[in-house]
């Protein structure tokens, strides 16, 4: 008999779904997590890695041997290093010199090349450079931002886990929203199944920073995002957002990082509003990336 082993694409997605035990307190919602630190590379963003660049090939767009370029802050440019080692493609990554020292040796490990920009510029000088690098014959930006497969890898695959899990109960859905895809994607598909699932949206105060997730300028604002997909926004202040991370890790044994701890802040918000929910939170990648930041070194919450 002929055993067909996974490759470790293969082991993109079907991530699991946890409830919280301690953080929520005395209540009759259900507040879940879906630990998307659990795919191979660590994060959510590896659905969409791969989702670009398999229909990138399907379309003809790129073949293997070709050079990809990404603007990045982080997790999708982990991803994209992965896949893009998986299926033999070189990558060129333009992220912002002030993202956590893990993400960067974790782009390196996987063979891609790094190109830095300053602090001021952040991810819109990353985005305006990848343009500039691909206008000059330098490889193919695949743009996150702009590029539907990101929302179909959610749309296909987390939104349906999530439906399957929770078996048709949850009632909301809370995602920190940076390229926005998640939130995208995950909204189409439970308001095709039941249109009353409040989709939930984070995003960051004004003065806070919190890796992963923006206040777009209107200019920048991704080309995916569609408003009307998402029934409200919470601002999260980033001492808000830390404080739940650490308390995920010390009291629910759940090691993430901050955008995840805004969006558990969020849910916990959401709860001593209603009653009966079932509440689902995006956990979308580990803490160990986080670590040289100090974000883990405050004292106890």
């Amino acid at each position: 008999m002929t055993v067909q082993f996974p490759t470790i694409a293969d082991c993109v997605g079907n991530t699991p779904l946890v409830r919280l035990q301690r953080l929520p307190g005395n209540t009759s919602n259900t507040l879940l997590v879906k630990l998307e630190g659990n795919n191979p590379a660590g994060s959510v963003k590896d659905r969409p890695a791969l989702s670009m660049i398999s229909h990138a090939e399907l379309r003809g767009d790129i073949q293997p041997g070709d050079t990809l370029i990404e603007a990045t802050s982080g997790n999708t440019g982990i991803a994209l290093a992965m896949a893009a080692a998986i299926k033999g493609y070189r990558i060129i990554l333009i992220m912002p010199d002030n993202m956590s020292a893990e993400r960067k040796a974790a782009m390196s490990a996987y063979g891609a090349e790094l190109v830095l920009v300053g602090k001021a510029e952040g991810m819109e000088g990353a985005r305006d450079l990848a343009l500039k690098l691909q206008a000059e014959g330098r490889g193919k930006v695949l743009d996150q931002f702009a590029n539907q497969d990101n929302p179909r890898a959610h749309y296909e695959s987390t939104g349906p886990e999530i439906w399957r899990q929770t078996g048709g109960t949850i009632t909301h859905f809370i995602s920190s929203m940076g390229t926005t895809g998640t939130i995208m994607g995950v909204s189409r598909y439970l308001k095709e199944q039941n249109p009353a699932v409040q989709i939930v949206g984070l995003q960051p105060q004004e003065g806070s920073a919190i890796p992963g997730i923006r206040r777009w300028p209107q200019e920048y604002l991704p080309k995916i995002f569609d408003a009307s997909r998402v029934d409200r926004i919470i601002d999260m202040a980033q001492g808000e957002a830390e404080e739940v991370m650490r308390r995920l890790a010390r009291e629910e044994g759940i090691f993430c990082g901050v955008s995840s701890g805004g969006a558990v802040a969020a849910m916990l918000r959401l709860s001593r509003e209603v009653e009966n929910a079932v509440m689902v939170a995006i956990i979308c990648d580990r803490g160990d990336r986080y670590l040289s930041t100090g974000v883990y070194d405050s004292p106890q919450a």
